[in-house]
C-alpha cells in the first residue's frame, strides 16, 4: 500500500472513530459521581465501552452476624470513581448506567491531578490508605521524602501516629494516610 493510500485510511477511520486517532496526551483524569454504592458496576459499564476508570478501595474487615470476619473492598471516596477521557468520550461517560455526573461546572469538567491519581494507585498507598471523613482544620504540610513527595494536604494526629491526610479538592473527599512525622514540612502561604 503505497504512502498516499496509508495517509487516506488513516483520514478516514480519524473521521468515522476520532477515539482510534486521539493521542492519550488529550485524555485528563476527571471526577465521576455515580449512584451511591453503585460505583463498581460503573467501573464495569465504563470498562465495556473501553473508558479508562479507577477507582479507589481500602480493605476492611466485617464481621457478619454468624461471627465470620470476611475482608471486603470499599470505595475510598463513596460515589466518586475517576475516568481518564478525552472532550470527545464524555458522551459516553454520562450514558453509563449508574453515572450522574462528571464533577465540573456546567460544560466546563475540571481535571484531577495525575500525581493525586498516581498516588492513589501506588501499592504504598493501598495499604496505609482509610477514608478520613471528618476534616479537623490542622496545619497545611508538604510530603519531602518518597513516593508521595510533593504531596499536599493537613496534618491530624490519631491515637499518638502522625497522618497525612490527602484531599482531592475538586470532589471534597479526603483520605488519611500515615506518615512519619520526618517526612513532612510546613507549607507556607505566600503574603502572610
Amino acid at each position: 500500500m503505497s504512502t498516499q493510500n496509508t495517509d487516506r485510511v488513516l483520514s478516514d477511520l480519524a473521521r468515522l472513530n476520532p477515539e482510534i486517532m486521539s493521542p492519550a496526551s488529550d485524555r485528563n483524569w476527571h471526577a465521576v459521581f455515580t449512584v451511591p454504592q453503585h460505583e463498581k458496576s460503573v467501573v464495569q459499564h465504563l470498562n465495556i465501552r473501553e473508558i479508562e476508570s479507577f477507582l479507589p478501595t481500602y480493605e476492611v474487615v466485617r464481621v457478619w452476624k454468624n461471627r465470620q470476619r470476611m475482608k471486603i473492598n470499599l470505595p475510598l471516596f463513596p460515589a466518586y470513581l475517576f475516568v481518564r477521557i478525552n472532550s470527545r468520550e464524555r458522551t459516553k461517560v454520562l450514558q453509563s448506567p449508574g453515572v450522574i455526573q462528571i464533577v465540573g461546572n456546567g460544560r466546563d469538567h475540571d481535571p484531577v491531578l495525575n500525581s493525586e491519581i498516581d498516588f492513589l494507585r501506588t501499592d504504598y498507598c493501598r495499604q496505609r490508605i482509610e477514608p478520613y471523613r471528618d476534616l479537623v482544620i490542622g496545619e497545611k504540610v508538604r510530603v519531602t521524602n518518597g513516593v508521595m513527595q510533593g504531596l499536599e494536604g493537613i496534618l491530624v494526629r490519631k491515637n499518638n501516629n502522625m497522618q497525612f491526610v490527602l484531599t482531592v479538592d475538586l470532589i471534597n473527599q479526603h483520605a488519611a494516610i500515615h506518615v512519619s512525622a520526618g517526612d513532612l514540612e510546613p507549607v507556607t502561604t505566600q503574603g502572610k
